[in-house]
C-alpha cells in the first residue's frame, strides 16, 4: 500500500465562488484543495447574464487565485437571445446554467417554461457550448413534487431536451439518486453528469437536524447514494467530478431557514482520494477529478510534463470553521463539511 499519490491538479466542473468579501476568501482556496481548472457559477445577486458580465467576473476570480483557470458560465435568462450567445462564445465562455425557478440559491431568477429558451439552445449547439442543468423541479404540493422526488421528476425534461437538441452537450449537475444514474447512462454521449463529494458520503438521515450537510438537491436514501458510488467505482467515462460546494456563513446556515449549500474546496482532493480509499477504487480517482470531466468540456488532456499534485497518507483533520476575510459581522465564519474530522491524506505540495 503507497503511502504517496501522484496526480494532476484536480478540475472541478461545478463550483460556487461567490463575490464581495466570500470570493475573496474562498478563491484562494480553490488551489488549497488541489484544484487548478474550475466551472464557475453563475448565480450571483445580480446573476451573471451577458457576457461582459461573466468576463468581468473572470477578470475578478483570476486575480484572486492567477494559478486556476477559471471555466466561465452565463445564467440562463430572458437576456441569453441567440445573439449573444454568439457573442459569449466568442469571448471563450463555455457554458450556460439553468436553474428552474425557485429551487435552490440565487435561482428566483429561474425557468419556468424550458420550450422558451429553444432557440437559445439552438444557438449553443451551434457553438458548441455546453448546457448545465440544475435537474430539479420546483416543489409543487398539488402536483406531488418535494424535494426528494424533484430530481427525479426532471429526468423527463432532460430526455427531451437530448431529444430536440442531440448534439448539445448537457450536464445534469450534482445527481443524487440511481433514477438519475441510470437516465444518463441510457442517453447519448453527448450526456453526462457531475456528482459531488458530499452526496457520494451521505443520505438523507446526515442532513436532517444538520444544516452544514443541507444543500439542493438534497442527498437521498442508502440504495441512491450506493448507485453513486458504483458509478464512480465503475470508471464510467460521463460521469465526473462537480464538487457544487457552497459556502454560506454560519449565521445563515444556523438560522430558522437554513440557506442550502455545503461546502468542501479546501479539502477536496484529500475527501475523495479518502472515499475512493474506501470504496476500493482509488485507481479510478485521477479519472473522475480530471481526465473524464477534461474530456467531456474539451479541454486539453493533462500532460506528462504538466504540474503534479502530491498527497502523502498522513491524517488531516478539518478544521471547524473558516474565517471570511473582511466581514462586517465580527467572528464570521464558513464550516465546511465533516468539520473536526479526520481525513486519511493530506496534500504536500505546500501550497
Amino acid at each position: 500500500m503507497s503511502d504517496s499519490l501522484s496526480l494532476p491538479w484536480a478540475s472541478d466542473f461545478h463550483c460556487h465562488l461567490r463575490q464581495g468579501d466570500m470570493m475573496d476568501t474562498v478563491v484562494p482556496m480553490v488551489e488549497q484543495g488541489g484544484v487548478r481548472t474550475v466551472l464557475a457559477m453563475p448565480n450571483l445577486t445580480p446573476p451573471l447574464t451577458t457576457t461582459q458580465m461573466a468576463v468581468d467576473y473572470g477578470t475578478a476570480l483570476q486575480k484572486l487565485a492567477p494559478n486556476v483557470h477559471f471555466i466561465l458560465t452565463l445564467y440562463l435568462s430572458p437576456d441569453l437571445t441567440p445573439e449573444e450567445v454568439a457573442k459569449a462564445a466568442a469571448a471563450g465562455i463555455t457554458a450556460v446554467k439553468v436553474y428552474p425557478s425557485g429551487v435552490t440559491t440565487n435561482s428566483d431568477w429561474g425557468v419556468l417554461d424550458f420550450k422558451v429558451y429553444y432557440p437559445t439552445f439552438q444557438a449553443m449547439q451551434d457553438h458548441n457550448m455546453v448546457l448545465c442543468l440544475h435537474g430539479e423541479c420546483p416543489s409543487d404540493a398539488k402536483k406531488g413534487i418535494c424535494i426528494l422526488n424533484a430530481e427525479e421528476r426532471f429526468l423527463a425534461t432532460l430526455r427531451e431536451l437530448h431529444q430536440e437538441f442531440p448534439q448539445l452537450r448537457i450536464v445534469l449537475e450534482h445527481a443524487t439518486t440511481k433514477a438519475a444514474v441510470d437516465c444518463v447512462k441510457a442517453l447519448g454521449d453527448t450526456v453526462a453528469c457531475t456528482i459531488t463529494a458530499h452526496h457520494l458520503f451521505i443520505t438523507i438521515d446526515d442532513w436532517a437536524g444538520q444544516p452544514h450537510h443541507f444543500c439542493k438537491p438534497v442527498a437521498k436514501y442508502p440504495s441512491d447514494r450506493d448507485a453513486l458510488q458504483d458509478v464512480v467505482r465503475s470508471g464510467h467515462p460521463r460521469f465526473f467530478l462537480g464538487s457544487d460546494s457552497a459556502p454560506h456563513p454560519r449565521r445563515s446556515k444556523q438560522g430558522e431557514r437554513p440557506a442550502a449549500g455545503v461546502f468542501t474546496t479546501p479539502i477536496l482532493v484529500p475527501l475523495m482520494a479518502t472515499l475512493f480509499e474506501r470504496l476500493g477504487c482509488l485507481d479510478k480517482l485521477e479519472a473522475f477529478i480530471s481526465t473524464f470531466g477534461r474530456a467531456f468540456y474539451q479541454l486539453p488532456a493533462v500532460s506528462s510534463s504538466d504540474p503534479r499534485l502530491v498527497l502523502k497518507r498522513k491524517v488531516l483533520e478539518i478544521p471547524e470553521s473558516y474565517t471570511i476575510n473582511g466581514s462586517a459581522q465580527e467572528a464570521d465564519v464558513v464550516v465546511p463539511f465533516m468539520a473536526k474530522q479526520e481525513l486519511a491524506w493530506q496534500i504536500d505540495n505546500g501550497c
